[in-house]
């Protein structure tokens, strides 16, 4: 059966030898019978020329698609000319080193509302972008850029703003992070297959067929209080209906891939049982349709 998610997680498995780097955790992702991997640049974008060949070489050979997330110190609202500064060229070399490991999809946080109206920022967060994808496009580093959303009201990065930031700026597309989504408004909403579906309706009708066949996800269970995410939790014990989010998936054509960031030790088994609870839904599925 075709996956038209491939899933993986966000940074190396648990499970894989601690000692090998990007090139032995994409082969132990493929020897999981996984089909993803989210490289986790959070801290800073160290890697050679050679190294980042060497990423592209095992990618190709073992057939594993790739993501980056980018360093967490990025703000396309930064608050002075030096971090703004700081935080474009964090951006701009890790999608430039992606580009170079043979990663299309860059994640990254998108900042902070600094207690300005979120029109203002949604503004220079708009402008911010399209000075950035227009550099990249100028070098030829062909990438995705995508704001990911984000599990604080205080943060800029609901899904309307991500969305729309995709549907205005080219070479830009969302990186929906459901658990986020669920612990934002800290009242335990947005975990209903409703919900669910009305968010992936959202991105069809902003941004058409090609949102949804060309998505890009993290999803995990997360602990949260009145002010949103707190950490990120294991399925066994979070009250996030994966399920139902799953069946969504399947329900809305949705193609892409999903990178999923439970914590150890539960890192590899979460991703494994995605993966299995995925193929199963579109399995049912794929029976009706034959039956029909």
């Amino acid at each position: 059966m075709i996956d038209f998610i491939r899933f993986g997680t966000v940074g190396a498995p648990q499970t894989a030898p601690k000692n090998g780097g990007t090139i032995s955790a994409i082969e132990h992702i493929k020897q999981l019978g996984l089909g993803h991997l989210e490289i986790a640049w959070v801290r800073s974008v160290r890697v050679s020329d050679q190294t980042c060949a060497e990423i592209k070489a095992q990618r190709d050979k073992l057939g594993i698609s790739l993501s980056i997330h980018a360093p967490y110190f990025i703000n396309l609202n930064s608050q002075t000319t030096e971090k703004m500064a700081a935080s474009d060229e964090r951006l701009l070399t890790a999608a430039r080193r992606g580009y170079q490991a043979g990663a299309r999809d860059i994640v990254f946080h998108p900042g902070s509302y600094h207690g300005q109206r979120a029109e203002m920022v949604y503004e220079r967060a708009k402008q911010k972008l399209l000075e950035i994808t227009g550099i990249l496009r100028e070098e030829g580093v062909d990438v995705i850029l995508r704001p990911e959303t984000m599990g604080k009201g205080a943060m800029f990065g609901s899904l309307e703003e991500t969305v729309q930031l995709s549907a205005e700026v080219p070479g830009v597309l969302p990186c929906v992070d459901w658990a986020h989504l669920h612990a934002r408004r800290g009242d335990g909403s947005f975990n209903s297959y409703a919900e669910f579906s009305a968010a992936l309706s959202l991105i069809k009708d902003k941004l058409g067929d090609y949102g949804l066949k060309n998505a890009h996800f993290h999803i995990s269970g997360i602990d949260y209080n009145a002010k949103g995410e707190i950490a990120h939790l294991p399925l066994n014990e979070a009250d996030l209906r994966y399920r139902e989010l799953l069946q969504a998936f399947v329900d809305y054509g949705v193609e892409g891939t999903a990178a999923i960031e439970a914590p150890e030790p539960f890192h590899t088994a979460d991703c494994l049982m995605f993966q299995a609870t995925y193929r199963r839904l579109s399995g049912v599925q794929l029976e009706r349709d034959l039956e029909e």
